[in-house]
Order: structure tokens, then C-alpha cells, then sequence
């Protein structure tokens, strides 16, 4: 039997009577009311709309043999989605562990430490996530985080925005309360009709090649030389650049190995000629061991050394923008985009996932206005 195309059925998490439910969603039709009548236990929910029975793996299979051949089951929604990184970076809880709470402070479950750590989430990402939820926790004096309901997280989503949170946090709280119920908790979607805050897309901030090279020329040594240029040489992330150790540098086929970079992805950018001759004075003088770049005690260099040397460079080169290590990698696909290289290429040197990412610096690239000439030049105003 063939299934028909415009039957489907939605399957959702339900938590009603803090119990676990099988929700699901379809548009009206009489042969799939009459199959639901046959499921064990079936009810309506008026406050989700929806048909519903209890979350086991009986009703599961029930659920999908019922509607074989009649209406797809669409079970994106309601299934674990899994997500696990080929992290190379070790993930460090020594924060979690030694710091000290005040009193009568809640502090992040374990289990949700737990479920960070197998799932191999990147460090920031661990910190980010520990802090907005332990930040939530507290705003709440339910001791059963089971019961706090949709109502009480837009609630509380909705303070966050009056004091004036950037959407940004918004959407990183969202991220970190979905986390405990949907992936600690077992339960995909739970807050599925949680409204985030409408994606904003500004346009990148990008400096010119001048003002690179002002920024480069006017840094304090090799090594803040070094650490500058291959920001922008190579169009690195900042955590990308600090991850990086000697043998990800290949001087023969002049590339640099990106692991673990956003997304757990890995790919290859290229190295400068320029950039490895002041990086072979570097190595000579700093002789690094383990990471490219490292701090006083052999440890990994730190992230606001980064910003801190971009600043001064740029001050003492004059620059009054605001420059920071993303506005130099934004500032590389731009220049490869003017001087011509293919979209493509610039795609997977930036490691982004979708051309449209890429896409946004033909916005920015001045070449192509250049080459526009406004209607007024059309009138004789002289």
C-alpha cells in the first residue's frame, strides 16, 4: 500500500500530569480519527491541541505499524537528535568543580554536566550553557524543575528582554533550558512552541587592507606579529587560532589544519609564504611546545591576550574602528571576494556549512559598487 502524501502525523513530547505523553499532530481526516481510536489509552489535550497517549516504546511501534501505508509519521521532532563531536580539545569542569557558591545557590544538576561532557560540547559552549541554566534555576523556587511549564519560561524569557538582554543571550538561554529537558531529560522538542527572538542578520564589519596592514605592522613582536597575520591570512576563528599546534601547520603543501572548529568540523585553509617565514623567526626565538602559541607557563595562550593585542595594534596604528579578531576574518573573505576567488572557495576556507553564510560578504565587497555608478551622475548639477 502506498502512503498518501498528504496524510502525516507529527509526533511531539507532552509532559501533562508530569507525566511523559506521546504527542501527536495531523490536520483533520477521517480515517486517521478512526485509526486513533484504536491506539490504548488515547486522549485529547486542549492545552496542546493534540491527541496523546503515554511515552513507551509499545505505543511507539504501535504508532508507526497503525499509520504504515496510511499517513507518514514524522518522528523529527520527538527522537534524540544525536550530536557528538570528534573533540581533539579535552573538556575542562575544574571551574564547575572548585569555585564557590553562596548560599541556598542551586547549582547545575549533575546529570546535566554529565550530558555536556558525553556529548562532547566544546568548553565555551560547557560554560555558556551552565551558567544560563543555573541563572534560570535560580529565578525559580520549584525544586521539581519537571514542573515548570511553558508559561513560566516565557515568563521568565520575557524579564530577561525588559532589562534589556541582547537577543543573542535570549536565544543562548533557550539553548540551555531545551538542553536539560529535551537532551537530559530525554524528552526532544519539549518546549518546541518556545518563541525565540527574530534572527537579526547585520552585515560583517570588515576593515580595509590598508588598515590590515597598519594593525600588523604596528604590533609589539614576532610572536604578536605571527599571531595577528595568520588571524587574518588564513581567516581563523580566535579559538581556532589558540587550538592550534606545530603539527598542524604543513609547510609543504603550505596549509594549516583546522580541528574541531565550529561544529566539530575539521578542514584545511591556506598558509602564506609571508606568514611562515615570520613564523619560522617565531618558533626559533619562543621554541612553543605543545600549542602554536602558549602563555608564560607552557599553558595555552589566552583568548583576551588576542583581542588585547589586536587593540593596541590598532591604536597605535591609528585606527578608530573597533577592531577585533572575527572583523579580521570577516575582512579576508571580503578581500579574496574582490579580488575575484570564487564563493565557493572562500566557502570552505571559512569552514561554513552553507553558501548563504558565505554569501553575505558580496554585500560588503566595495569592488562590485565601484563598478555601479549612481543615477545622479546622469544630471549636469555643476
Amino acid at each position: 500500500m502506498i502512503t498518501q502524501r498528504n496524510k502525516s502525523i507529527t509526533l511531539k513530547n507532552l509532559l501533562i500530569n508530569e507525566q511523559k505523553q506521546i504527542g501527536m499532530q495531523f490536520q483533520s481526516d477521517k480515517v486517521i480519527h478512526a485509526l486513533l481510536k484504536e491506539l490504548p489509552d488515547i486522549k485529547w489535550s486542549k492545552e496542546f491541541s493534540m491527541a496523546y497517549v503515554p511515552n513507551n516504546k509499545s505505543n511507539i511501534k504501535l504508532i508507526f505499524s497503525k499509520f504504515k501505508g496510511v499517513a507518514w509519521v514524522n518522528g523529527n521532532s520527538f527522537f534524540t537528535k544525536k550530536r557528538v563531536f570528534n573533540q581533539n580539545e579535552p573538556i575542562d569542569v575544574k571551574w564547575f568543580r572548585n569555585r564557590k557558591v553562596e548560599p541556598n545557590y542551586k547549582v547545575c544538576p549533575e546529570e546535566y554536566l554529565l550530558k555536556l561532557e558525553l556529548k562532547r560540547y566544546a568548553n565555551n559552549t560547557v560554560k555558556t550553557y551552565v551558567n544560563c541554566f543555573e541563572k534560570f534555576i535560580n529565578a525559580h523556587e520549584e525544586t521539581e524543575y519537571m514542573r515548570i511549564d511553558e508559561r513560566e519560561i516565557r515568563t521568565y524569557l520575557q524579564k530577561l528582554i525588559q532589562k534589556g538582554y541582547s537577543d543573542s543571550y535570549i536565544n543562548q538561554m533557550i539553548n540551555s533550558i531545551k538542553f536539560y529537558y529535551e537532551l537530559v531529560k530525554g524528552m526532544p522538542n519539549r518546549f518546541y512552541s518556545i518563541e525565540r527572538p527574530r534572527k537579526k542578520e547585520p552585515l560583517p564589519k570588515v576593515i580595509s587592507l590598508e588598515e590590515v596592514g597598519g594593525i600588523i605592522l604596528n604590533t609589539n613582536n614576532i610572536k604578536h606579529k605571527c599571531i595577528v597575520s595568520l588571524l587574518y591570512s588564513a581567516g581563523l576563528r580566535r579559538s581556532e587560532l589558540l587550538n592550534l599546534k606545530m603539527q598542524d601547520i604543513d609547510s609543504k603543501r603550505m596549509t594549516i589544519l583546522v580541528k574541531n572548529s565550529k561544529g566539530g568540523k575539521d578542514r584545511m585553509t591556506m598558509l602564506s609564504e609571508n606568514v611562515l617565514k615570520d613564523l619560522r623567526i617565531y618558533y626559533k626565538k619562543w621554541k612553543p611546545e605543545k600549542y602554536l602559541f602558549e602563555g608564560k607557563k607552557g599553558n595555552q595562550y589566552s583568548a583576551s591576550s588576542v583581542l588585547k593585542i589586536i587593540k593596541n595594534a590598532a591604536k597605535k596604528a591609528g585606527i578608530k574602528k573597533n577592531v577585533s579578531p572575527h572583523i579580521l576574518r570577516h575582512s579576508f573573505a571580503t578581500h579574496l571576494l574582490e579580488n575575484g576567488t570564487d564563493l565557493r572557495y572562500i566557502q570552505s576556507l571559512m569552514g561554513h556549512s552553507s553558501s548563504k553564510t558565505t554569501e553575505i560578504y558580496t554585500q560588503v565587497a566595495t569592488n562590485y559598487l565601484k563598478n555601479i555608478k549612481s543615477p545622479i551622475e546622469l544630471l549636469n548639477l555643476t
